[in-house]
């Protein structure tokens, strides 16, 4: 009779035929903190699943799409770059805040086997913000990038109500469909195009949400000496931690946040999402031990 192999032993729980996968889809993904982190996450909430990285060009988009969507044990994924705004057209159902987004990096494979988004880097990172003790209702922001990550923030600072909402974008499509968007439904919030080469003054919070300063040589999506030194300089990028970006406004005396605040806020979100219950634990605590 044939001996059972032994279960793979993650460091948290032995997985089996009950074990829930999760995971990230992207191109590219060696740089995910999300790998590291949830194995940590679901052994503190006490819950039978691994997280997987899920790397697939954008031409395999729709194909990984399809057969995730068949996997019956399959929890739910997030989406990183360049997918965010892909994925939305793909998926069957999305959020108002995903439609208003134009992206998705959060999705959930329903019991029928549709696959439904939201966009929760918008809203963590908003909540990183405040939570460092930067309020941003009536706050002045410029936020350069409206892709998948940018168009979220955008979305989130307006449902915020910041005071004004300046965006730079060199994709004009882009631009033009952000700001519609913005303009649908937020309409009561100033938001205007401006562009890199003129940085803007009185400015509270200037936000990278390119992917300029994740490949080692990028070049810096704005120059944080062109603004008023008070202003701060935010991140969205995870990895590495000190983007070129923050290191020159650290290096000259500039206030700066950094991109895994948004992050730790949206792991809250995710568990929510995917129905886990997390309750009586402090996650964003716990996200902040983990290295």
């Amino acid at each position: 009779m044939d001996q059972p192999e032994p279960p793979l032993f993650t460091g948290h729980f032995a997985v089996n035929g009950a074990t829930r996968l999760y995971g990230t889809i992207g191109d590219p993904i060696r740089q995910l903190r999300m790998t590291g982190v949830m194995p940590q996450i679901f052994a503190a909430v006490g819950v039978n699943a691994v997280w997987l990285p899920f790397e697939g060009s954008a031409p395999l988009l729709p194909v990984m799409l399809e057969a995730l969507a068949k996997m019956r044990n399959l929890g739910g994924f997030t989406v990183t770059i360049p997918h965010k705004s892909a994925i939305l057209p793909l998926l069957g159902r999305a959020t108002r805040r995903a439609q208003a987004a134009g992206s998705a990096n959060l999705v959930k494979r329903e019991a029928d086997g549709t696959l439904s988004g939201d966009m929760a880097d918008g809203a963590g990172f908003v909540a990183g913000l405040e939570a460092q003790g930067h309020r941003v209702r009536g706050a002045s922001v410029w936020l350069v990038g409206l892709g998948g990550a940018g168009g979220a923030i955008a979305a989130a600072l307006c449902e915020a109500k910041v005071g004004r909402l300046l965006v730079t974008e060199l994709n004009a499509a882009r631009a033009d469909a952000g700001l519609d968007r913005l303009s649908r439904f937020y309409p009561d919030v100033p938001v205007a195009s401006i562009s890199a080469e003129h940085p803007p003054h009185g400015i509270h919070y200037a936000i990278n949400a390119t992917p300029l300063g994740l490949r080692p040589g990028d070049p810096l999506s704005f120059d944080p000496m062109m603004l008023d030194s008070d202003a701060v300089i935010a991140e969205v990028i995870m990895s590495p931690v000190e983007t070129p970006l923050l290191q020159r406004a650290r290096t000259h005396g500039r206030r700066v946040h950094h991109g895994r605040h948004m992050l730790d806020h949206q792991i809250p979100i995710y568990l929510d999402w995917f129905g886990i219950d997390s309750k009586g634990i402090d996650i964003v605590r716990l996200m902040r031990s983990i290295p």
